[in-house]
């Protein structure tokens, strides 16, 4: 697997965004659109998470000064998120905008619309077009000749035609439906019909942690195999940090980027001697804070580790109430089980 290459490469604040760079995570503030101070804090999180991109919904334009206060000491870029009403995409653009997302489906006509890309013009900035199944232009919603997913398509590629008529190029497509195999198939059909434009992936309204981790996995895990995927987002009800490591685990499990440590550990059976689960979650709490793409194996037993687990860069398995420490394979000591999570952070740090 390689990044697209085929794609147009544009630039959101600094991160680039197609052209065969790597795959950029995003997430999405939700923190009140008034709360200055809230949105950064959560910017600051996200960043120390790995978030390299984030979007902000401004739904009235009382809260564009907000906006304005928040890309104004941001570290990350700035997506301005506007529905409805074009005056504030064109205001977001003017006041530090990195990049606007719209759906020309909902923001009153091609007039407007056409408002909206001269703005990004002149703020020589990007824009995003967001098509989703809710807001589908009539015509092409009461076609029955297409499915759900080419209705997507047809949107999106008729909306790429208007911008690129008007000779804005500077552009990023997402088309994404609630359920996964529309997902997926309304993005094939994207890169096959526009490969020159980069592709914003991700599965909509997908639920709350669990449900949500998995139909992302499922959905953005194959288009991102295929080399479909030029930003992603996994939009989860939950905190938006969880986002950003979900996005991390899912480019690291493809082998498409590394960023922080990886754990290995086993499921348990009878053959464990320790209650594993809690360790296991505690290592990974720990890891959190490490920016070190190392594999970091936990195993419930010497079967799993250091045989099974021997290409871990460091691990620990437990057997007669302590844990043994290992690394690349060989056994280094044993540790007594209170003391695993800390020398085994410990080790890491040497690494």
């Amino acid at each position: 697997m390689k990044p697209n290459e085929k794609t147009r490469q544009v630039l959101v604040g600094g991160v680039p965004v197609g052209g065969g760079a790597p795959c950029a995570v995003q997430s999405m503030l939700n923190a009140a659109a008034d709360d200055v101070a809230g949105n950064l804090a959560q910017i600051e999180r996200l960043a120390d998470a790995g978030c390299e991109i984030i979007r902000m919904a401004i739904p009235h334009r009382k809260y564009l000064d907000a906006f304005e206060q928040v890309c104004a000491h941001s570290p990350l870029p700035m997506v301005a998120d506007i529905h409805f009403d074009h005056v504030i995409a064109i205001e977001a653009a003017r006041r530090g905008a990195a990049k606007l997302r719209i759906n020309p489906g909902n923001i009153g006509g091609w007039e407007r619309t056409d408002e909206v890309i001269e703005a990004a013009r002149a703020a020589g900035i990007p824009i995003r077009i967001g098509v989703n199944a809710g807001s589908l232009d009539d015509a092409i919603q009461q076609r029955a000749d297409l499915t759900q997913a080419e209705k997507l398509a047809e949107s999106a590629c008729q909306y790429v035609a208007h911008f690129e008529e008007r000779h804005f190029d500077d552009i990023v497509i997402s088309a994404k439906a609630h359920d996964v195999p529309t997902t997926i198939e309304a993005y094939r059909i994207l890169a096959q019909r526009i490969p020159q434009v980069p592709l914003h992936i991700g599965v909509t309204e997908a639920g709350t942690l669990f449900q949500g981790l998995v139909k992302s996995a499922a959905g953005l895990g194959v288009l991102l195999e295929e080399g479909i995927g030029d930003t992603m987002r996994i939009s989860l009800t939950d905190d938006p940090v969880q986002e950003v490591h979900a996005c991390w685990a899912l480019l690291q499990a493809l082998g498409l980027r590394r960023r922080s440590p990886e754990i290995v550990s086993c499921p348990t059976c009878g053959r464990c001697q320790v209650d594993l689960i809690p360790i296991a979650q505690h290592v990974e709490e720990r890891l959190r804070s490490v920016a070190k793409p190392v594999q970091v194996a936990v195993m419930g037993c010497v079967v799993n580790g250091p045989g099974e687990a021997r290409d871990a860069d460091i691990g620990v398995a437990f057997g007669d109430g302590v844990g043994i420490l290992f690394r690349n394979g060989q056994i280094l000591r044993k540790v007594s089980t209170d003391a695993v999570v800390d020398t085994l952070m410990e080790e890491i740090e040497k690494l």
